[in-house]
């Protein structure tokens, strides 16, 4: 398994993906993880880093020699498995230098993510062609979703239908549960917040980045029923000057009205859990999403969702019985964020309502979304190849 994020550097819905995919895979066969970042003392975890002589270059290429260092690495695997860009050109020249096959997942796809050129730069350039070159000489690529596949197939044609494979992103709903709200304040995210239980709570958890909308979150929020209050989980932005924006953003929307709460840090499983679940609705306002893991455990731990109907968002979603889906048009952004606060003000106004949904979203969760069952469909997919 191939990747740039596993335990304890985990930063995104990749990141989840190949953490439990290997956990659940581990229980019917070997599994040896390259991934990159800090050293790991794991058992079957080993760590790549970046050529000393590049410590200075663009960031594309910085990971794109780390992929080497995975490729000559990879001498015992009887297959090789890469996720996102960051892993492709590790996995293609493994499968090519030890004659195995190479599977890659594609949990997005640099062409939708025009944006990436901020951060990037000219490496926007080396990492679409590290995602091209993987994706087109796999021997099978992996789709997160039945629309993923179809996006796969739009960007890159020269992939026959054949070896796109649709195995979804998938929940731990023994991990994932409702938990425990507003408990003792030194234990509690809410409580330390200042977050009031007697009052409508809106949450959000994700990246700021363009993908995830949050520019759109906060701009509909100031159309939120009196009373109602947005607890935000965002950090990690992608650069400077997004940071910069989204903090001017919240402080003008914290001037209008009160309970806008912004959490920057990364907080523990515990701590996004009671979030969750003390919330009225989870929001999902992403403009780009081939799946959404955050749609499945706001699920898992029985909230209501409103969400864009982006992407894989509605083969997780499912309008009128687990939420709210609100459909995004680039074309009119502020159409989408006065949809999307009208979503909100009807789920949080009708809390029967938010409460069936919330129970149909944690079954639908627990019934659909295994990860035993996705890890069987990706070593049968390894098997069919060899």
């Amino acid at each position: 398994m191939m990747s740039r994020e596993y335990p304890p550097e985990v930063y995104g819905g990749a990141g989840v993906h190949v953490t439990e995919l290997t956990r659940f895979m581990r229980e019917i066969t070997q599994v040896d993880v390259h991934c990159m970042g800090a050293p790991r003392d794991a058992e079957g975890v080993y760590v790549h880093g970046v050529d000393p002589a590049l410590e200075n270059a663009n960031p594309a290429i910085k990971t794109l020699s780390t992929g080497l260092r995975m490729a000559e690495a990879a001498a015992e695997a009887e297959v090789v498995h890469s996720h996102t860009w960051y892993a492709g050109l590790g996995g293609h020249l493994a499968g090519k230098l030890h004659g195995i096959p190479h599977i890659a997942t594609a949990h997005s796809l640099e062409p939708h993510r025009p944006w990436k050129r901020e951060q990037l730069g000219g490496g926007y350039e080396v990492s679409s062609w590290s995602e091209r070159n993987a994706m087109e000489y796999a021997d099978a690529v992996i789709a997160v979703s039945a629309r993923m596949k179809d996006s796969i197939l739009e960007a890159y044609p020269r992939i026959d239908a054949d070896r796109v494979h649709v195995v979804l992103n998938g929940i731990d709903t023994e991990l994932w549960a409702p938990r425990p709200t507003f408990e003792a304040a030194e234990d509690s995210v809410l409580s330390k917040l200042g977050v009031d239980p007697n009052r409508p709570i809106v949450a959000f958890v994700g990246r700021i980045t363009r993908q995830k909308g949050v520019e759109h979150l906060i701009k509909a929020a100031a159309h939120f029923d009196e009373g109602v209050q947005l607890v935000l989980c965002a950090g990690a932005p992608d650069t400077p000057e997004i940071a910069a924006h989204t903090k001017a953003l919240v402080e003008e929307l914290q001037a209008q009205r009160e309970g806008i709460f912004w959490v920057q840090e990364m907080l523990d499983k515990q701590g996004i859990q009671e979030i969750l679940t003390a919330a009225d609705t989870f929001v999902c306002p992403s403009i780009y999403e081939p799946l959404g893991i955050v749609n499945l455990e706001a699920m898992a731990c029985g909230t209501a969702v409103v969400a864009s109907d982006v992407g894989g968002i509605p083969e997780v979603v499912l309008d009128g019985k687990t939420g709210t889906l609100v459909h995004y048009e680039e074309s009119d952004p502020e159409g989408f964020e006065r949809d999307i606060a009208a979503g909100v003000n009807a789920m949080v106004a009708d809390k029967e309502r938010a409460r069936t949904f919330g129970e149909a979203g944690r079954q639908r969760a627990v019934n659909d979304f295994s990860w035993a069952t996705i890890a069987q469909q990706t070593v049968d997919i390894y098997r069919s190849l060899l």
